[in-house]
């Protein structure tokens, strides 16, 4: 271990559960020199804990609200400096995922002295690698991400998914449009479509949109060779392509 005081950043929604592992890790300090950067009450404040400071580890709850501890893991791999991760938590059937999701250990409530230094003393070790926390946050929660992450000068940004009204594949990128602005993310568009079938439907082999965010449809003239037909939203001005094979699906999820 360094030299320098292990830098820990605390997150849990249960003030009770941050001021005993507080507590615990000023007990272990004479065996194990830390520093408490910060703590979170979700994975939402503990990402922007981590734009303000670094931490070598992240204690995290799993079940917390606004970003869980799953999601809060694959937004961890997509730092400059990815955190560990040790998951703290009062349920035991997350375990064996956990060590899939390159957790260095999971620990149950309440936490112990004893087994949480055994945890803390594993660093370094590997840390998380985003494509494969990302797919398997998925699978332990059942469904989709409710943010999706993208750099941008230097900082991480979140996007929720419930404010994009579409994905459109560009060159290496997939731009995300929310009503405001537009942001370009390291995704796939095949993985965004399985990931997020039933939000959002394809129109194009280039596009995804919102269900919400259709307003309706328009033929295209007889001689525009980029669409058979245009998708019209709500909340912006633009009007996307539909291809001809998707024509049908796409006014049966907008319900025509």
């Amino acid at each position: 271990m360094p030299n320098a005081p292990l830098r820990i950043l605390i997150v849990d929604d249960e003030p009770l559960a941050r001021e005993r592992l507080r507590t615990l890790l000023a007990d272990l300090a004479p065996q194990l020199p830390n520093e408490v950067v910060g703590e979170a009450g979700n994975g939402l404040q503990a990402l922007d804990c981590l734009r303000e400071r670094t931490a070598d580890v992240v204690l995290a709850d799993i079940r917390m609200p606004g970003m869980d501890g799953i999601e809060l893991a694959s937004h961890l791999g997509r730092l400059v400096q990815p955190p560990a991760l040790i998951f703290t938590t009062a349920y035991d059937n997350y375990a064996v995922q956990a060590f899939d999701l390159d957790a260095i250990d999971y620990l149950l409530k309440p936490v112990r002295a004893q087994r949480l230094l055994a945890a803390l003393n594993k660093l370094p070790a590997r840390r998380p690698e985003a494509a494969l926390l990302d797919g398997l946050g998925r699978q332990l929660r059942g469904g989709g991400r409710r943010h999706l992450s993208c750099h941008e000068r230097g900082r991480l940004l979140l996007v929720p998914v419930d404010e994009i009204l579409y994905f459109r594949a560009e060159l290496k990128y997939v731009t995300a449009r929310t009503v405001d602005r537009e942001y370009l993310l390291d995704e796939s568009l095949t993985r965004l479509e399985s990931e997020f079938a039933e939000r959002f439907v394809r129109l194009h082999r280039a596009v995804l949109v919102a269900r919400a965010a259709l307003a309706g449809f328009e033929k295209a003239a007889g001689d525009d060779a980029e669409a058979y037909g245009w998708a019209l939203l709500r909340g912006v001005p633009e009007k996307l392509p539909v291809s001809r094979r998707q024509w049908a699906l796409a006014r049966a999820a907008a319900g025509e």
